[in-house]
């Protein structure tokens, strides 16, 4: 039976895939595979504490810090939880054959990836960055860390930033397979709380939401945040949980994680105010909650994500068929794939003038109504009468008397006549030329050539030789004495 572990660790690699094939979901129009599969998303206010929580829930420090906007592109953060005694590293999707064992240079290699799309300018970017960390210090879990939300554009940046910031943390959090980590600091009151705010626009249940307030060492003394960990100032589906991180001046002096959980355990115990809560307290259970439920979405989620996978196969196959067989290299099995699709193109192009398919009733009928209705039309009559016919012998003859028959008039009334059916005639050759333009352009578009260039190279050379017997046609029907 497959296990919980390689549940997650099978979808972190889906979602590798879609980033590697362009798919990472945020604005789409359409439902796509990374959308289906399940996530956490880390949503905060800059200063709430947002990167320090993820830091604790890894236990290393390998975010960038800085003041503004540091998070400008989301980083799906992937934990693998290893053996006992195994050494810590981390990997890049775009540097899959690099190992980092120096978090430092995790941090650096982030910054630098990201000013590689978004540049130095405090712009954002919607492509995720994919890290893998390896450690039998973490629990098996999927992050996305999004931009801090802000209120203000600062130096350098659009007016539109906030905006866009939210707009991208909203593209994430609306979505029904995506759980949503709402940080929150402890020291300020939580109805002013921007993810909380985004959280019940969004999901007004409470179902997807997990409450996280930070910084509850830093209150004020005398109060306390029962009423919120205990859901009766802002009540969740699922359980609020507290966090003490790092300070600054702890940051500063390189506290490492491990003494920074044993602290954030001891407070935990030690409190008057949240002892009673201790068990269910801090970043070690924070990670273990948030695996746990994602872990049960996942096992709810599979059969849709399976049958989006197999519906998504069968609509790629379905146009790899329509697509054709591939195409060799060499110079020969390309001149017989030409050749292929020019005797396929003649085989339709026949059957339209033959009559296996429509088109050939349309010259017929050039021929059968139009120009008959247009001769009708001629005035032979009046070419032909008495009075025409004595003025143009006459004429014909000038000042030598004919004896037998008036042969020059014969010719003049002739010529006369076949004047009148100039105009009717070429109009048929121009009719005939656009049907079998038209008929071309259905041809190619039936026998599916997926090749444009050639297609458009065989429609110029087919146009250049109908407009040359168009010529030819048009010709022939003006000279009387072709």
């Amino acid at each position: 039976m497959t296990t919980m572990e390689s549940l997650i660790g099978l979808v972190n690699r889906i979602q590798q895939a879609c980033t590697v094939l362009g798919d990472h979901g945020g604005d789409n129009a359409l439902p796509t595979l990374w959308e289906a599969l399940p996530s956490v998303a880390v949503v905060g206010g800059q200063s709430s504490g947002k990167s320090s929580v993820l830091e604790s829930i890894v236990g290393r420090d390998f975010l960038p810090r800085g003041s503004g906007i540091v998070t400008r592109r989301p980083l799906v953060l992937q934990l693998h939880k290893t053996e006992e005694g195994m050494s810590e590293y981390a990997e890049f999707l775009h540097m899959p054959r690099r190992k980092y064992t120096d978090f430092a240079a995790v941090r650096k290699e982030i910054q630098d990836e990201t000013d590689k799309i978004t540049g130095r300018s405090k712009q954002i970017s919607p492509i995720p960055i994919h890290l893998s960390i390896y450690s039998p210090n973490v629990v098996n879990l999927t992050l996305v860390d999004l931009p801090g939300l802000t209120k203000v554009a600062i130096d350098g940046q659009p007016e539109s930033i906030v905006a866009d910031i939210e707009n991208m943390v909203r593209s994430y959090v609306e979505k029904p397979n995506c759980l949503i980590l709402a940080i929150s600091p402890a020291n300020q009151d939580i109805a002013t709380s921007d993810a909380i705010k985004l959280a019940r626009e969004v999901d007004p249940a409470g179902d997807r939401t997990f409450g996280v307030l930070t910084k509850l060492d830093l209150m004020d003394k005398g109060t306390n945040a029962i009423d919120v960990l205990e859901g009766r100032s802002y009540r969740l589906q699922n359980p609020w949980v507290g966090v003490v991180n790092r300070s600054q001046a702890d940051i500063n002096k390189n506290v490492d994680m491990i003494a920074a959980r044993r602290r954030e355990r001891e407070y935990f115990a030690s409190s008057p105010d949240y002892g009673h809560l201790a068990s269910k307290m801090g970043s070690e259970y924070l990670a273990k909650l948030l695996s746990k439920h994602l872990e049960a979405v996942i096992r709810a989620r599979i059969p849709s994500i399976t049958s989006l996978i197999n519906k998504t196969i069968d609509e790629l196959e379905s146009e790899m068929d329509h697509l054709g067989r591939p195409i060799a290299l060499d110079a020969g099995a390309q001149l017989y794939t030409i050749l292929e699709l020019c005797r396929a193109f003649d085989r339709i192009f026949k059957e339209h003038l033959d009559g296996g398919r429509p088109g050939g009733d349309r010259i017929y009928g050039v021929f059968d109504n139009q120009l008959p209705a247009a001769l009708k039309k001629l005035p032979f009559d009046r070419h032909l009468s008495i009075q025409n016919v004595r003025k143009v012998v006459s004429q014909a003859d000038g000042y030598q008397p004919h004896l037998i028959a008036p042969e020059q008039g014969y010719r003049r009334l002739i010529e006369g006549a076949l004047n009148y059916f100039r105009g009717p005639a070429e109009a048929s050759v121009d009719a005939v030329h656009f049907v079998l333009k038209e008929l071309v352009r259905k041809s190619l578009n039936e026998t599916q050539v997926r090749f444009s260039k050639f297609v458009h190279a065989l429609l110029e050379f087919l146009r250049k030789n109908i407009e040359l017997l168009c010529g030819t046609g048009v010709e022939a029907v003006s000279d009387p004495y072709i």
